[in-house]
């Protein structure tokens, strides 16, 4: 899941960068409303972060421009108004939720989990599964044949990424857009050690291997 920050607070927009890398999130961060704008027209973010006081481009008539232009990337804005006008002004402007500074990170991550799941129109689902490993979303306990595997954040991640992606092919730059962001040369190989690391992982001991190299593509995990 790829996540964009639209922050100009650099203490707030590390503290929230950190806490999202290490649940396994791939972050992006702008620092004023234009570039935040033009990364959430380029790309492609499962949800954004915004800060309402921003500049060059304040979040609100960000957010509108955002939705003029047809873009339904879920938002959070983030503001230190705490006025009930404040939020209808945030959510009327096309905001999807509204969070007061200060606040605490679990609130936030709650907060952006039920989001997604919600935009997604996977509200309820809180496990994925094919064949015999499945994961826990909320509790993040990874399970094959019964057996519980212990996954360290990023390992989650991909794992995670596969399964929703399960018989489809993701290439390298797929992966590393989606568990680091855009912070890593393409040529790098941490995509392949990654998938080393997860493989020794959920395929260790068992007869049947799920992940599969497609040679000069990327990777597809199979049903």
């Amino acid at each position: 899941m790829r996540i964009l920050i639209i922050e100009d607070d650099k203490k707030i927009a590390s503290f929230i960068t950190s806490g999202l890398k290490q649940a396994g999130f791939a972050v992006d961060h702008e620092d004023n409303g234009e570039d935040g704008l033009r990364a959430l027209l380029d790309g492609s973010y499962d949800s954004a972060i915004v800060d309402i006081m921003l500049p060059r481009l304040d979040g609100l008539t960000l957010i509108e421009e955002l939705r003029l232009k047809k873009v339904n990337t879920p938002v959070i804005i983030l503001s230190a108004k705490h006025s009930v006008d404040d939020r209808v002004r945030g959510l009327q402007a096309g905001g999807d939720d509204y969070l007061t500074k200060p606040f605490s990170f679990s609130e936030l991550l709650a907060r952006l989990q039920a989001l997604i799941r919600r935009s997604t129109g996977m509200a309820e689902t809180t496990r994925l599964a094919v064949r015999d490993i499945s994961v826990n979303l909320l509790t993040r306990e990874v399970e094959r044949g019964g057996r519980k595997i212990e996954l360290q954040s990023r390992e989650f991640a991909l794992l995670e990424y596969f399964l929703r992606n399960a018989d489809r092919v993701v290439s390298k730059t797929m992966i590393l857009e989606h568990i680091w962001g855009y912070n890593f040369d393409p040529q790098t190989n941490v995509v392949d050690v990654l998938v080393c690391r997860l493989r020794n992982k959920i395929e260790k001991d068992f007869d049947r291997k799920l992940i599969h190299t497609i040679r000069g593509i990327g990777y597809v995990l199979k049903i």
